[in-house]
């Protein structure tokens, strides 16, 4: 089982997230174990003050690294036994990718901590962050929303989380189609709006059919994606 923790000050924000579809079949399950944490419940003052002004002035509001540390500390204590990878959330990491996804779906325990405001006490992330995470180019409110998309890129990876394993090798940047987008796919009726199925499809013959999907992903990514083909073999 996967053990993942969570760090936020909005632990509310994550109930309809995980209460369906992939995530929830997966914990229901016993293949992952998610458990969310009130950053201000470590607040150490009675008015459970986690942020502060930025020394050297400026806009907003920081995240104080005494109340973080305090919530790595108690997550640790509870997870005997193991060593949770601690990773956060934030626009300054490294960008996600399909790959990373898939390595840390091999942790035994995941500790994601939910960035806000202007930022955290970078003293915090020297002592406490393993790896910082970015899910894209832009900036969202906080780590929540990205929390959620790491939680349910890797449960889905998770083996028996989706039924069928050939699933989730198949996803548009799965390593075995060589990070390619995925092609069309097509479902019942074979004609919509006057527009029909591709024959090759309907055809029976899978070698043909592989050929074809394979032939797609190469032109939607080229059409889409033109950087993930740089190293493309002609």
């Amino acid at each position: 089982m996967l053990h993942i923790d969570i760090v936020t000050l909005f632990p509310e924000m994550f109930a309809g997230p995980f209460s369906a579809s992939i995530v929830a079949r997966a914990a229901a399950a016993d293949l992952v174990q998610i458990e969310l944490h009130q950053l201000r419940d470590f607040a150490h003052d009675r008015h459970n003050r986690v942020d502060d002004e930025p020394f050297g002035g400026g806009p907003g509001m920081v995240l104080k690294a005494q109340p973080l540390l305090k919530a790595i500390e108690h997550v640790r204590a509870t997870r005997t036994g193991l060593d949770p990878h601690v990773v956060l959330l934030s626009p300054q990491g490294k960008k996600l990718t399909h790959t990373r996804v898939a390595e840390l779906s091999k942790e035994r325990s995941l500790l994601l901590v939910c960035g806000h405001y202007e930022g955290i006490d970078q003293r915090f992330i020297d002592l406490a962050v393993d790896e910082e995470v970015s899910i894209g180019d832009y900036v969202l409110t906080g780590g929540e929303i990205p929390a959620m998309v790491l939680v349910d890129a890797i449960t889905r990876l998770l083996p028996g989380a989706l039924g069928d394993e050939q699933s989730a090798e198949l996803d548009s940047f799965a390593p075995g189609l060589d990070a390619l987008l995925q092609g069309p796919v097509y479902t019942r009726p074979p004609e919509v709006a006057g527009m029909q199925v591709p024959d090759v499809l309907l055809s029976g013959d899978h070698a043909q059919i592989e050929r074809w999907r394979r032939e797609q992903a190469v032109l939607r990514t080229r059409e889409r994606r033109p950087e993930l083909l740089e190293d493309w073999p002609e």
